[in-house]
């Protein structure tokens, strides 16, 4: 199978600029770059899912760059809807040296910031060697433009395409790049930087994008609830990242397969054909975490998450360390631990409404500490009950959480 042809197999063609680019891709060694603007300072899920281009590329001979648009992601791309809010220079220079730091981290490509040739040029010589190529009414046609007219756009985001643009141009100035490959919704910007050469180099440049990741619902990959789950695991710890793949949807996960890993056609259709045999036992799901998590955080960090994730399964809480505790329950509600007897401890840190709602817990066998069965209302709870005197973990039912933490 070509490169072309497995790309297309994966589902991650979705534009190119010319039908030469197949060949070039199969039979030639390309330079491309692919890039994030630093709205935060580490890359999330769906970053990867678009960034594992890279690595693939490579795999064939081509050479990859990573750009962090530290001039871009001040200005900001244009919203579908709206204005996009600004970053201070502050947070954009702190984004970019953590996008930085990590992209070199798990990818090991260049890595270059747009800021550093963006920030010299004046508007005179912005206005007279960059922006005299390109028509107005070429911009106006733009998707992401034109749906912004009715509401209004400023000349700010109006001008953000002609400033990605510069970026193709001058990576191919200066480092020979002829690719530029990135998401679905940065087709625009990329015709733009073809155009651009065009005209200022007379030379043809090529772009591709990919289709966006979307989960069942026609979410974008790896958002929850409006928060992204992020690359630094200091951030989403492996465990959360692991939870979250391994309730992928059947419909999606075979997918993320092809979309988020290096597994091969024939194992991955391999891996379906079992899947759909006996899809209770997650086959797919977990073979998903295991090369994703592997890929960006290590076995280490891979096997922690299935250590904590089989711990809370079980109930068997007092084998996970103390790192792994504050891992799995990060996020859930906690409270500063007193010396309390049992139905107090429920009671007074809202676990229960009531000494009586406290009690039919209890009764109903539905109160573990740290995995162990509740059943005396009147037992003391204190530091011995702790795991290493600190952390008491309290589960109501079969799922509610609670942390008691002694200082």
């Amino acid at each position: 199978m070509t490169l072309y042809e497995d790309l297309k197999w994966r589902g991650l063609i979705k534009d190119i600029s010319s039908p030469e680019l197949e060949n070039k891709l199969n039979n030639e060694k390309l330079t491309f770059y692919i890039g994030t603007d630093p709205t935060a300072d580490s890359m999330h899920i769906g970053h990867f899912s678009s960034f594992l281009i890279a690595t693939r590329l490579a795999k064939y001979g081509h050479k990859p760059i990573l750009l962090i648009g530290g001039a871009t992601g001040l200005i900001g791309d244009p919203k579908p809807s709206k204005e996009r809010q600004m970053i201070t220079k502050e947070a954009v220079e702190k984004n970019v040296l953590g996008l930085t730091k990590q992209a070199k981290e798990i990818f090991g490509f260049e890595v270059v910031n747009n800021y550093d040739w963006i920030k010299d040029i004046n508007t005179i010589d912005f206005l007279r060697d960059y922006g005299k190529y390109i028509n107005v009414n070429y911009m106006l046609d733009k998707d992401i433009i034109s749906r912004r007219l009715e509401t209004g756009i400023t000349f700010c985001e109006f001008a953000y395409t002609i400033l990605q643009g510069l970026d193709f141009v001058h990576l191919y100035e200066t480092k020979g790049a002829t690719l530029e490959v990135a998401g679905s919704d940065q087709w625009g910007n990329i015709t733009t930087g073809i155009e651009l050469a065009r005209k200022k180099n007379n030379v043809e440049l090529y772009g591709m994008t990919m289709p966006l990741v979307l989960d069942a619902n026609g979410v974008k990959f790896g958002k929850t609830e409006g928060n992204a789950l992020w690359l630094d695991k200091n951030k989403t710890s492996s465990y959360e990242l692991y939870q979250y793949l391994i309730n992928s949807d059947d419909t999606s996960v075979i997918d993320y397969l092809k979309k988020l890993t290096f597994l091969t056609k024939e194992e991955i259709e391999n891996i379906e054909v079992e899947h759909n045999k006996q899809p209770e036992l997650r086959l797919a799901q977990r073979t998903l975490a295991k090369e994703v998590i592997t890929f960006l955080h290590g076995e280490e960090e891979f096997n922690k998450a299935v250590k904590i994730s089989e711990a809370l399964f079980s109930g068997n809480i007092n084998s996970l360390s103390i790192d792994e505790i504050e891992d799995a329950f990060k996020d859930v509600p906690n409270f500063e631990a007193a010396e309390l007897n049992l139905i107090d401890l429920l009671v007074n840190n809202s676990i229960a409404t009531s000494k009586r709602e406290a009690r039919e817990f209890i009764s109903a066998g539905s109160i573990t500490i740290n995995g162990n069965k509740m059943l005396d209302e009147n037992e003391l709870i204190d530091k011995s009950k702790a795991i290493e005197n600190k952390y008491l973990i309290i589960r109501k039912g079969k799922k509610k959480y609670y942390m008691g933490i002694y200082k």
